[in-house]
């Protein structure tokens, strides 16, 4: 081996190992673990983890609707590490990044449908030439919508029989996520030459192109079948129909932003198992799994359990504004929604029981909700 050859080997091992060996005596970024920053407050929250965060970063943020995402750690077992503690594989951290998204632009199964398309799922020890537990692919779920979305996810594609292997990828639920040090963030912009000559040696892009061929940039289209499928199995009656079958009080409350009195409602101290659907489009909106008792007198959800059955409004009915939430498909008057709840959302649906219809955990299956048995495993 010459000299010259010499050189270039020497150097395509360093940075094939850039994204293990990363100056670690860089300060850690004052990011971690630290507020949300203004410009992504109120955007929704996916973390998933895809072996080097560098790739994973830029993948996501090429996504339409991804405002922002952010390189880090989660799933360990100490606080605020550093990328080096990370790298030694002795926290029990893995690399992830931390993905804000606009759900009026992109749906997180539309995260998850690009996310299979960055990984290879059925190595959990590593990802490419990174090894080691540290790049294991896992999706963290923020709520029981996502642990749902992405076990639904999985299984579907592991019944593609795309893959030879079994699936091996993490559904874990979140729990904390530290931002790693500022260097990490955006390499792939400051650093181009770099990131591609990592990338290209990886062994990530061939396996990829290898294993998805023309699908690799596919787009996902099931959203839109999915939301199709929905708005023909729950829509809103007629308005002779809704008045047929409601009470009067129904009716002033879905159809009239009525209010009914606290404490004298059907479901406001209601403990029984099961799931609350619009009593109008029928569509689920809310499950027992989430309620708690906020002492107000109406039934109280600190998240609901479809992403996209329950839509948010301003409403300026009173001198201020607030926040009203309604049915999708009915476009039924709920309730609304307030940010005083408990963790983990710290909010709080403040809903009508004139807006629900209760149907009990042993019923979820003969009434056509059977998927959501998997809330009360």
């Amino acid at each position: 081996m010459n000299i010259l050859t010499k050189s270039i080997s020497t150097l395509a091992v360093v940075l094939l190992a850039a994204c293990s060996n990363a100056d670690s005596n860089t300060n850690p970024s004052s990011m971690a673990d630290t507020s949300v920053p203004a410009e992504l407050v109120g955007l929704q929250v996916a973390t998933f983890a895809g072996g080097c965060f560098w790739c994973t970063e830029s993948d996501f943020e090429k996504l339409d609707g991804v405002k922002d995402a952010i390189s880090g750690f989660s799933g360990g077992t100490i606080k605020n590490p550093s990328y080096k503690q990370v790298a030694s594989g002795r926290t029990q951290h893995i690399e992830a990044v931390q993905v804000y998204f606009d759900e009026s632009v992109i749906s997180y199964e539309a995260l998850l449908f690009a996310f299979w398309r960055m990984i290879n799922p059925t190595d959990a020890n590593g990802q490419f030439v990174d090894r080691g537990h540290q790049y294991s692919p896992a999706i963290f779920f923020h709520n029981d919508a996502q642990k749902m979305a992405a076990q639904k996810s999985s299984h579907d594609l592991a019944n593609t029989g795309r893959y030879v292997k079994p699936l091996a990828t993490a559904i874990r639920s979140f729990e904390r996520f530290y931002a790693a040090e500022d260097y990490h963030q955006d390499y792939y912009k400051r650093n181009p030459i770099r990131y591609k000559y990592y990338r290209y040696n990886s062994g990530r892009d061939d396996y990829l192109n290898k294993t998805w061929g023309n699908e690799l940039h596919a787009k996902f289209m099931a959203e839109g079948s999915e939301k199709m499928a929905m708005k023909k199995m729950y829509s809103k009656p007629s308005e002779a129909a809704i008045k047929k079958n409601l009470t009067k009080l129904q009716f002033d409350v879905t159809q009239n932003d009525a209010t009914e009195r606290p404490f004298d409602n059907t479901y406001w101290n209601n403990k029984a198992a099961g799931i609350y659907v619009d009593v109008v489009s029928q569509e689920p909106l809310f499950s027992s799994t989430h309620k708690y008792e906020s002492k107000t007198g109406w039934p109280s959800f600190y998240e609901t359990i479809s992403t996209t059955n329950v839509v948010k409004e301003t409403d300026y009915k009173l001198i201020f504004p607030r926040t009203e939430v309604r049915s999708l498909h009915g476009d039924s008057h709920l309730g609304h929604l307030f940010d005083d709840g408990p963790a983990p959302t710290g909010l709080r649906y403040c809903i009508n029981s004139a807006s629900l219809r209760f149907v009990k955990k042993d019923d979820l299956e003969k009434e056509g909700y059977g998927q959501y048995l998997a809330l009360f495993k």
